[in-house]
């Protein structure tokens, strides 16, 4: 192999995939990609993710536990269990935006927030068309989601980047609190998490939140988990975009027709690379 030191980010990365780059370039971890494409994927849908999240908290949905979850009838069923069905005849796509859009109509608990923020995210990198043809028939229910999403768990705390989802447990949580006995929450920043209920904030400031929450007089504090969960973006790249859509259809980069020229160029340039983590520098080999 041929190689060079690239410390640049990526063609089409805008201001905020910039800073995630270099965050990622000047850690510890090593990350490595088959292609430009693929590392600019997980970029921008790192980005969209904190953005669902910031949208989530300002869109007036509410917290309720599954019993008194409620949602917008004429996009979802609410099922028995408290979880809401995508009606027929709605594309994916209308029901995930029309809870960013009428939040007030809806109430659910932390685990389906963090499931929307995934679509949300998802979707506005991927655009109306694709996303709907891959995500259909949406079902929101606790951690119920499309195996498309492909996610996986590191369970490596120290690997967390924006857009990760990560949880806070509460051991201790008092009996008549279940629905406080922990918190899934998407990272936003090194020390700033959303979470559905909470809000946005801290890692000491959700643990307090959680600590009201224990049990009369117990000293066993709730804390961050090593839970890391995020979408297999090398694999969800060359499944979507990179190996095209499906048999027969062709690959559309992620919000065709809304991006920059050169944000398409980053996904459409076609350049086969891989970049591997050298000391704080990115190493770029052709095969």
């Amino acid at each position: 192999m041929n190689g060079e030191i690239q410390q640049s980010p990526p063609v089409g990365a805008g201001e905020k995939e910039v800073e995630l780059f270099r965050t990622m370039r000047d850690g510890s971890i090593t990350y490595a990609y088959r292609s430009a494409g693929e590392l600019l994927f997980e970029l921008q849908t790192r980005v969209r993710l904190t953005e669902a999240a910031k949208a989530l908290n300002e869109s007036g949905v509410q917290f309720a536990v599954y019993r008194d979850s409620r949602c917008n009838e004429k996009l979802w069923r609410r099922t028995e269990q408290g979880g809401f069905l995508l009606l027929p005849g709605t594309e994916p796509a209308q029901g995930i935006r029309n809870i960013f859009e009428e939040g007030s109509l809806y109430a659910f608990e932390c685990a389906t927030a963090m499931v929307i923020v995934l679509y949300k995210g998802m979707l506005d990198v991927l655009g109306d068309a694709l996303f709907n043809l891959w995500f259909g028939g949406i079902l929101l229910y606790d951690w119920h989601y499309d195996k498309d999403l492909r996610l996986v768990d590191s369970k490596r705390p120290e690997e967390a980047l924006p857009g990760d989802v990560q949880y806070f447990k509460n051991p201790d949580v008092a009996e008549d609190f279940p629905e406080w006995q922990g918190e899934n929450v998407l990272r936003l920043e090194p020390d700033l998490f959303y979470g559905h209920g909470l809000g946005i904030k801290p890692a000491e400031r959700i643990i307090e939140s959680l600590n009201r929450k224990r049990k009369p007089g117990s000293q066993v504090s709730a804390y961050l988990t090593d839970v890391v969960v995020h979408p297999d973006y090398p694999v969800l790249y060359r499944t979507l975009i990179g190996a095209g859509a499906a048999p027969g259809v062709n690959p559309v980069p992620p919000g065709a027709g809304t991006r920059t020229a050169g944000e398409r160029e980053g996904w459409e340039s076609g350049e086969i690379v891989c970049y591997a983590r050298i000391g704080a520098k990115y190493t770029r080999m052709w095969a």
